[in-house]
């Protein structure tokens, strides 16, 4: 097997060498997204109550702010990775730039405001 043809390579066809990579953290978020949603719904189903004051002081725990965090990321990263390749795969031309600055404006965004509301409520805590 070769590394595609000559024209192939010169016009930016070829192996970019990059796609084990991306298969890899494809599978590993994909692992940290079944733990960490597993412990995500024992979790809230372990919580006395459902009411604001019951979950503001259960999020206050840096034992759950913590892997609710990294819940965040690891979902909104395996998102990206997924549309990367749906966008790499169907569209083409202009357009691919443009949505492929979009998905990342809208991924680094999105888990910025999920990420920013965790830390708020469990920072405020516990009134006292």
């Amino acid at each position: 097997m070769g590394t595609g043809t000559k024209i192939g390579i010169v016009r930016g066809l070829g192996s970019a060498k990059q796609g084990t990579g991306h298969w890899w953290h494809q599978r590993l978020t994909a692992g940290g997204n079944l733990f960490l949603m597993l412990w995500f719904m024992l979790a809230v189903a372990h919580v006395p109550s459902y009411d604001y004051a019951a979950l503001r002081l259960w999020l206050s725990s840096a034992w759950v702010a913590i892997p609710l965090i990294l819940l965040i990321f690891s979902v909104f990263y395996h998102f990206r990775l997924g549309l990367q390749v749906v966008i790499e795969d169907y569209q083409h031309g202009q357009s691919r730039v443009m949505l492929m600055i979009l998905l990342n404006f809208f991924t680094f965004a999105a888990a910025g405001v999920a990420i920013f509301s965790i830390l708020k409520v469990a920072f405020i805590g516990v009134p006292k």
